[in-house]
């Protein structure tokens, strides 16, 4: 029996009702899939009853891996690779149209999202994401402004998909048993056209300093983006007096554009 390792965040799904739930999301069939994190294949085996045109394993454990290796090598359209879904080139490995799943680790899930959203041609490949994030992380994901999880993750996330919240998943439907709940989300890419920011970078950049004063007024943190442009801001027209968490989505990425020019 291989036990999961704390260190790599792994808890398994081992829950058939929540599995089939997730797969039932959005159609298999003839789709391209990947899955990130996919442990000792568990949800792996539901999708494959599903007949996808296409699945890409990719699991960091060498022990799961093998695992895998074995339990699939009787599929011709699997691949498994096993690397570190945070260094591996995942914009080079899929293909058009491709839903990808993932349990994530806790410990990395927002570092696993922002990769797939920093993707450098967009509209990317993918088309879903299918993702489950311990629940205080979905809450931030998909907070509004005035509320206590409004901040960068929330900011970030809504540039560039269309986030919906599915449903929440119990403790006891893992092992080993995590101590919080967790939440799947759904999440498609969009085309934001309001906005004109070439480089997500800046958007992260902007969102960095407004938010590392989270109760202070963001009057100084506006004058440390701009220095002497001061002038450019004005334009727009925001409360100078207004703490990050006030300000609304769009209000961040218009600051984002005046940043950018």
């Amino acid at each position: 029996m291989i036990e999961p390792k704390k260190s790599l965040g792994q808890n398994f799904l081992i829950d058939q009702n929540i599995i089939s739930k997730i797969i039932n999301i959005s159609p298999i069939k003839n789709n391209h899939v990947l899955e990130i994190g996919p442990g000792k294949g568990e949800l792996t085996s539901a999708i494959l009853e599903k007949k996808p045109r296409s699945l890409i394993l990719i699991e960091k454990d060498t022990r799961l891996c093998k695992i895998l290796l074995e339990k699939f090598k009787n599929i011709e359209n699997i691949k498994i690779y096993n690397d570190d879904i945070l260094k591996v080139n995942l914009e080079n490995k899929i293909k058009n149209g491709t839903i990808i799943f993932g349990n994530l680790p806790y410990n990395i899930s927002t570092q696993i999202l922002v990769r797939l959203i920093k993707f450098i041609h967009w509209p990317p490949k993918y088309k879903k994401l299918i993702l489950m994030f311990q629940k205080e992380v979905a809450d931030r994901i998909l907070a509004k402004k005035n509320t206590s999880s409004f901040g960068r993750l929330s900011v970030i996330s809504n540039w560039r998909l269309k986030i919906k919240k599915s449903f929440n998943i119990s403790k006891n439907c893992f092992f080993p048993k995590p101590k919080v709940e967790s939440s799947l989300l759904v999440f498609e890419p969009i085309n934001n056209k309001r906005f004109i920011i070439k480089h997500i970078h800046n958007l992260e950049k902007v969102t960095q300093i407004l938010f590392s004063s989270k109760r202070k007024m963001i009057n100084k943190a506006i004058k440390v983006l701009f220095k002497k442009n001061m002038s450019k801001i004005k334009t727009l027209n925001i409360e100078m007096k207004s703490r990050p968490g006030e300000l609304s989505l769009e209000e961040y990425y218009r600051i984002t554009e005046i940043f950018e020019k």
